[in-house]
């Protein structure tokens, strides 16, 4: 099983940038998809951004669109979220995870392995 820690969170103001980074154990991990996901105090989890296993494909929730981008270093297992033009909307701890496909990652909550997570919080 993949092991995953999440890092780069902390507290910004709105309109500044942050960079996530998840970094997973074993020598598998450019066999999986990967995604982030959020979780604010309250609230469900909700989707992020997913990128499959070469990099080549990525998708979005329609909230961070065009702010957030995934990106993947397989020489160093790690995956990235670069978070631009952050909201206090953002404001929730960050997750990553595995998943075999992009589509698993959204539709299979249940598969794959979770990371801590890491707290972003955003100032208005």
């Amino acid at each position: 099983q993949v092991q995953l820690v999440e890092s780069g969170g902390g507290l910004v103001q709105a309109g500044g940038s942050l960079r996530l980074s998840c970094a997973a154990s074993g020598r598998t991990f450019n066999s999986y998809a990967m995604g982030w996901f959020r979780q604010a105090p309250g609230k469900e989890r909700e989707f992020v951004a997913a990128i499959s296993w070469s990099g080549s494909s990525t998708y979005y929730a329609d909230s961070v669109k065009g702010r957030f981008t995934i990106s993947r270093d397989n020489a160093k297992n790690t995956v990235y979220l670069q978070m631009n033009s952050l909201k206090p909307e953002d404001t929730a701890v960050y997750l990553c995870k595995t998943g075999i496909t992009i589509a698993t990652i959204t539709s299979r909550p249940d598969l794959g392995s979770w990371g801590q997570g890491t707290q972003v919080t955003v100032s208005s």
